[in-house]
């Protein structure tokens, strides 16, 4: 990875987690090359991940457990020796834009933190309403100021101080066709339902329903998906089930602590 830009002192790093991304992970480092280390951390993977990393000169580390999100990213954190941390997913991209504002910031920074806009794409097209843009996301750190919260999902930056905003944005792949957003769907919904059950949270009919019901139209008519036409639709109506399906497991997860418990057989005399 080369140096280009960044001032002796102000090292950057990019950490990224993976599980199976052979489809992204070339592509997603051939944006980060301008990085002085660029860090990989694999949970599994079976297809080929690691090697097409390590081919592309990245650090490739592994780690035998997946205790979430937010402990795995901390987990490539501490794996990072920059005195700047640029945190991205396999299946999102670094414009040469970006990169070259990211290098100037990095040599001169104003900020301990700074958040990235991301225009995500969906079944080919760029995605500008539905909530998808322009999506702020914490992303780029001064090493030692944040740490990635412990969520399982949707994990969040927690930064010292208050961050500044780039006026360039990442691409984002996060879904090839609507069998990808429906599995992320279903995954992502386990394990919302037992974090929130873990944390004590409880729900019944009534949340999942509304909920789900709520979602829908927050995304499709507040935050103007229909401008986005079938597309925006289908957004919308999947993430409403994503939020009806996160409460509905959770409900039952409830239902099995209400259950009462059956006696342990006593020893007959």
């Amino acid at each position: 990875m080369s140096r280009a830009g960044v001032q002796a002192g102000r090292r950057l790093s990019v950490i990224i987690i993976t599980k199976n991304e052979a489809a992204h992970i070339a592509a997603c480092l051939e944006s980060v090359a301008f990085a002085d280390q660029v860090v990989v951390l694999d949970s599994g993977s079976t297809d080929g991940t690691p090697d097409m990393a390590r081919q592309a000169g990245a650090q490739v580390h592994h780690t035998a457990d997946w205790p979430g999100f937010g402990p795995q990213k901390n987990r490539a954190l501490d794996l990072a020796d920059g005195d700047w941390v640029l945190s991205v997913d396999a299946d999102e991209r670094v414009p040469a834009e970006l990169a070259a504002e990211i290098r100037r910031v990095v040599a001169a920074p104003a900020h301990d933190g700074y958040e990235i806009a991301r225009l995500s794409d969906f079944c080919g097209s760029p995605i500008r309403h539905s909530g998808w843009w322009p999506d702020y996301v914490l992303r780029l750190f001064r090493r030692g100021a944040a740490r990635f919260s412990d969520d399982a999902v949707h994990e969040r930056v927690v930064l010292q101080g208050a961050p500044g905003r780039l006026r360039g944005h990442l691409r984002h792949y996060p879904y090839a066709d609507l069998e990808a957003l429906v599995a992320k769907i279903n995954r992502y919904s386990t394990d919302a339902a037992a974090m929130m059950h873990r944390r004590g949270k409880r729900a019944g009919a009534l949340a999942a329903v509304g909920h789900g019901f709520w979602t829908f139209v927050r995304i499709y008519l507040m935050r103007r998906g229909f401008l986005d036409g079938r597309r925006g639709l289908v957004l919308a109506g999947a993430a409403a089930a994503g939020s009806f399906f996160r409460y509905a497991k959770l409900m039952l997860l409830s239902q099995d602590d209400a259950a009462p418990r059956a006696p342990a057989d006593k020893e007959r005399s």
